[in-house]
């Protein structure tokens, strides 16, 4: 290389690199304020009925947005080359060129005839224009996310920060005038947006009177997003189409999905939206074989609901398209398969993403040495259950024995008592029904004023109880309580270790799982007396599920919501968000975190009896 190709190389990253990076910035910048204007653009004209006028602003800001990202796009590739190529994967190229496909018709002249006619249509077409761009802004905005994680932000409060922004705007969708038939309270709206975010169930309106079929996909959406997490959105986006991102960011996404290690992300995040995806058409399709042709629906309103109901029920939201729900009088009779097929989708989604990886796995693996059997003729001697982790174990059994003890108990206390008129089946179906939604899914078929006193102390537990860690569902977890169990047995017999199936449970794990216990009972506490201050005239048992639901995300209550004020509405809100997200996530989020140390106090001992 000659003195002068140096020079040059110096001169250029000294003096011109600045330059090109603040004008990078700048594009960058404006590719971010464009996302913003294009999905606000998108909704105005999905939510208001608009003009003519209207039209051609709207035509405007979709042509401005195209330029933006263009000249964001191009300006990368002609300026920075070298690092642009580094921090795209696949994906990524082949989203750039489909966005610069859209310059065909503007580089060349329609053709006369043809499938090249064709091609030049579709790129000149507005809705390959506005689908490319709004693919292109959620990732532009994942991106963004990403850059905030990189600045060494708190996760617990970006997490935090991410629910409350979704509901936000989905209590603004709401308020549209095309998801209402007669309006709706800004209160009501963000209560119904905090439900459904935060997959609580509960409503103070009757939403089938209330939304349009676009406000029922509004709802289901922001059900869908709550459920699987926002930054599992974003994660996805960002690891999928931008490639290369920081060690400390992978860190983050690997910590909140439970991966097993920064390279296999992607392919945790994949089979997570995966998952969602086949075992809610797998319901959806299921539910359908069952409610076919007597609801008295059309076929496109019987996949509506089916639909409606399989991403409702797996992510536990709650919400039904029924008047009074899954007790409506066209469901509740002789239709025992429909609450199997919504029991098996709640328990799906309320068992945790990892342990569905997990399955995976262990599914693989068996095939596999099905396969050497066949092939090589040689038995893979490894134990099936090896393949399970000890908190696929522990939740599995700890399941298990919720749903058989829960089941037996309400078939034996409300068999002549809220079952009563039912047939055998019947009976059999919604004990088991019972004994699955009070962790998290927020259905009810049968009036829980109905039941005996000892059948809602039940209902009440397995609603604090919730899920599993690491899924849709609410509570303290199933690994928590399970967790609490054996440290009081280690506690009884004098251990000093806490252990099962061979591993000693870490410090760590068990402090947490105490402290949830500590703050969960606190706060069920001081929400009771908060609104009991607040609604003298409701009973106190009312009060009681009413904020018990709240903080489990479990939703089911005793048909108080819709007799609360506004102070009582407004209370409400913070609790879902407190269940869907969890106290210890939101001190963690508030509470400035203690540096590593390497030292240690000598130990002391407090007398406890």
């Amino acid at each position: 290389m000659k003195l002068s190709d140096n020079k040059y190389i110096l001169y250029r990253h000294r003096w011109i690199y600045p330059y090109i990076r603040l004008l990078l910035g700048v594009t960058r910048f404006l590719a971010v304020v464009a996302a913003l204007l294009l999905i606000v653009a998108v909704i105005y004209e999905h939510g208001f009925v608009i003009s003519h006028s209207d039209a051609l602003m709207l035509n405007r800001v979709y042509h401005g947005v195209w330029v933006v990202f263009l000249v964001d796009i191009i300006s990368h590739l002609l300026l920075q080359f070298g690092n642009t190529r580094q921090q795209m994967n696949v994906m990524s190229w082949i989203l750039v060129v489909m966005y610069l496909l859209t310059l065909v018709p503007v580089i060349f002249h329609q053709p006369d005839d043809g499938p090249i006619k064709q091609f030049w249509l579709l790129m000149s077409s507005k809705g390959y224009h506005v689908g490319m761009s709004l693919v292109l802004a959620f990732v532009t905005l994942s991106r963004g996310f990403t850059y905030l994680l990189s600045r060494r932000a708190n996760p617990s409060l970006m997490l935090a920060i991410s629910f409350l922004f979704i509901i936000l705007v989905g209590a603004g969708l709401l308020l549209l005038p095309r998801c209402t038939y007669n309006g709706i309270s800004w209160i009501d709206a963000l209560f119904l947006s905090t439900s459904a975010v935060c997959v609580t169930g509960m409503s103070p309106i009757d939403i089938t009177q209330t939304f349009t079929e676009p406000g029922m996909v509004v709802l289901m959406l922001l059900f869908q997003v709550g459920g699987l997490g926002v930054m599992t959105f974003t994660s996805f986006f960002t690891l999928f189409f931008m490639g290369n991102t920081s060690i400390y960011n992978r860190m983050m996404v690997r910590d909140m999905v439970s991966g097993s290690s920064l390279n296999s992300l992607l392919s945790t995040l994949l089979y997570i939206l995966s998952f969602t995806l086949v075992i809610e058409g797998v319901g959806a399709f299921v539910v359908w074989t069952d409610i076919h042709g007597t609801l008295g629906y059309d076929l496109v309103d019987e996949i509506k609901f089916s639909v409606f109901h399989a991403v409702s029920a797996f992510c536990n939201a709650g919400f039904s398209t029924l008047p009074d729900g899954l007790a409506n009088p066209l469901v509740f009779g002789n239709h025992a398969p429909f609450y199997l097929y919504i029991s098996v989708l709640v328990i799906l989604g309320g068992i945790g993403f990892p342990i569905l990886v997990n399955f995976k796995d262990a599914l693989v693996f068996q095939l596999h040495r099905i396969w050497t059997l066949v092939r090589h003729h040689r038995w893979e001697g490894r134990k099936l259950y090896h393949n399970y982790n000890l908190n696929t174990r522990i939740v599995l059994l700890m399941t298990i024995f919720l749903l058989t003890v829960p089941t037996i108990c309400f078939a034996v206390l409300e068999w002549n008592g809220a079952l009563l008129g039912l047939t055998t089946e019947d009976k059999l179906t919604h004990a088991f029904f019972m004994a699955v939604c009070p962790r998290s899914a927020g259905f009810t078929a049968i009036d829980p004023l109905t039941w005996s006193t000892s059948s809602m102390i039940i209902f009440a537990v397995l609603m604090w109880i919730g899920g599993g860690a690491q899924s849709t569902a609410g509570g303290i977890k199933v690994n928590t309580f399970a967790v609490m169990l054996l440290n009081l047995k280690s506690m009884l017999r004098g251990s000093e270790r806490v252990e099962i199936f061979h591993r000693e449970l870490s410090a760590s794990s068990i402090r947490r799982s105490n402290t949830t216990v500590l703050l969960s009972i606190a706060a069920l506490g001081l929400a009771i007396f908060i609104m009991n201050l607040l609604e003298p005239e409701i009973p106190l048992r009312f009060v009681f599920f009413e904020c018990l639901g709240a903080l489990t995300t479990d939703g089911v209550g005793l048909g108080a919501t819709s007799m609360l004020h506004d102070e009582g509405r407004l209370f409400m809100i913070p609790l879902m968000f407190i269940g869907r997200l969890g106290m210890i996530t939101i001190m963690m989020g508030l509470v400035k975190q203690k540096k590593v140390v390497n030292y240690r106090y000598p130990s002391g001992e407090i007398i406890i009896n």
